[in-house]
């Protein structure tokens, strides 16, 4: 006795891939993006350069003759920031003098604490007095 073979599976034609070919970029949408993204990448530096500095409180301060301010951080890079005078801060100073246009500290005497500082183009002294601490 002989078994029957199997039937054949009816085969089914293999569904072509509809691929549909993909649209080519539009050339103006790629310039306009590349256009974009240059005067951003400008506009965030020009931010970080100017207005960076005085967000964080680390700008120089060019304070008047008769303000007082308080110097802190490393020796070379202080961070001098106003106050009122009657604070009792620490590290409190009095400005007795400024000297605009110049980075020469000795202009300010031996007797007085010397600071030079730049803001943007501006760069000065601020001769500093100790205000005794209450």
């Amino acid at each position: 006795m002989t078994t029957p073979s199997a039937p054949p599976a009816p085969e089914q034609p293999a569904a072509p891939e509809q691929q549909q070919p993909a649209a080519p970029a539009k050339k103006g949408s790629r310039i306009l993006k590349k256009v974009g993204g240059v005067v951003i990448a400008i506009a965030v530096a020009i931010a970080v350069k100017l207005g960076l500095p005085h967000l964080t409180g680390d700008a120089p301060v060019h304070a008047q003759t008769g303000e007082c301010v308080t110097v802190t951080g490393p020796d070379n890079a202080p961070e001098v920031e106003t106050t009122d005078c009657s604070s009792g801060k620490p590290d409190l100073y009095k400005v007795v003098k400024v000297h605009d246009d110049t980075f020469d500290v000795n202009k300010c005497g031996a007797e007085v604490t010397a600071l030079a500082q730049q803001l943007n183009s501006d760069k000065f002294v601020l001769c500093l007095e100790a205000v005794p601490a209450k």
